[in-house]
This record gives structure tokens, C-alpha cells and sequence, in this order.
């Protein structure tokens, strides 16, 4: 349903909210993310351009995410690398059918319009903190943990609002 390229994105982006703020250089995302050097530099100047993520220059640079991880969704990242092609009228251009879809393609747009509800609603503080789960990219313990408390960085109330709200 997702290329490749978005899953790099995503392993991508998910590795530097881990890194809580520090910057992360390209070989080290490619090193956890197991994407190659090339295409993970490629890939990350597009997300620098739309405006995902922010690069920094020099001895301590590397990328940083541009908002907070609570503020930023996994639709965020998918409408800059591979955007969600919503079928809006019949993509065989069959005359008859027009803008009024087959059965099929209304149930494949059907589909699509739950992927990118989905992805909408899903921001990466919460793919980072789900209790109970693997950490993502990272074998051991997570790197960054978000809503726990302590020195580390806290869920905002945004994003606790929005988790009971799927809970009910």
C-alpha cells in the first residue's frame, strides 16, 4: 500500500524523534534505518524542502525535526514523499463512468480514504510511545520515551486528549 520510499521516510523521521532534538547525520540514520547512504541523502533533502525536518551544518550537525513529534503525523510525512492519490473519477477514463466510480475503484478509493483518515490521526509521539510495544528502528530500549516522566520529554496534553478519544 506504501512504496519503499515512504517506509525509508518513516524509519527515517522516526529515528531522528528518537535522538529527542539532538541532531542525527545521514550516515547514522542509514546505519539504524538500514537505508542506503545515497538514497537516504536523497530522500532527506525532500524532506528537508518540505519542511519536515531542518538541517544543520558543521562539526555537530545533522537533521532535526522541525515540530514536535506530538504535532506531527504520519500523513505529515507521506504527503511530502508519496502523496495519497484519491481515485476521483474512473482512472480508466471509460466515457460512461465519468466521475461516478465502478464498484470497484469506489471501494479502492474507499481504502485509500481509511489509509489517509489513519494516517491522519496518527502523530509520531504516539507511534513512539505506545506502552507495552517494541520500540521502533531500535532493538534494545527505546531512545526517546515520551509521557513518562522525569527529565524526558512528556506527552503533550494534545496528544493524551487525542489517545483517549480513540480509546472510547
Amino acid at each position: 500500500m506504501i512504496s519503499q520510499t515512504v517506509e525509508y521516510a518513516l524509519r527515517a523521521v522516526a529515528t531522528i524523534a528518537q535522538h529527542e532534538g539532538q541532531p542525527c547525520t545521514a550516515r547514522k540514520i542509514a546505519e539504524i534505518t538500514e537505508v542506503p547512504l545515497p538514497y537516504l541523502s536523497k530522500l532527506m533533502q525532500g524532506l528537508v524542502r518540505g519542511g519536515l525536518v531542518n538541517s544543520q551544518r558543521g562539526l555537530h550537525g545533522g537533521f532535526v525535526l522541525a515540530k514536535d513529534p506530538e504535532d506531527f503525523t504520519i500523513l505529515d510525512v507521506v504527503g511530502v514523499v508519496e502523496p495519497i492519490r484519491r481515485i476521483r473519477e474512473c482512472p480508466l477514463k471509460i466515457q460512461s463512468h465519468g466521475k461516478t466510480l465502478c464498484p470497484l475503484h469506489r471501494r479502492l478509493d474507499k481504502a485509500l480514504e481509511a489509509t489517509e483518515t489513519i494516517f491522519g490521526e496518527t502523530t509520531l509521539a504516539e507511534v513512539l510511545s505506545q506502552p507495552g510495544s517494541v520500540s521502533p528502528l531500535c532493538e534494545e530500549q527505546k531512545l526517546m520515551s515520551l509521557g513518562t516522566g522525569g527529565n524526558e520529554q512528556k506527552m503533550s496534553q494534545k496528544t493524551k486528549q487525542k489517545t483517549k478519544k480513540k480509546k472510547r
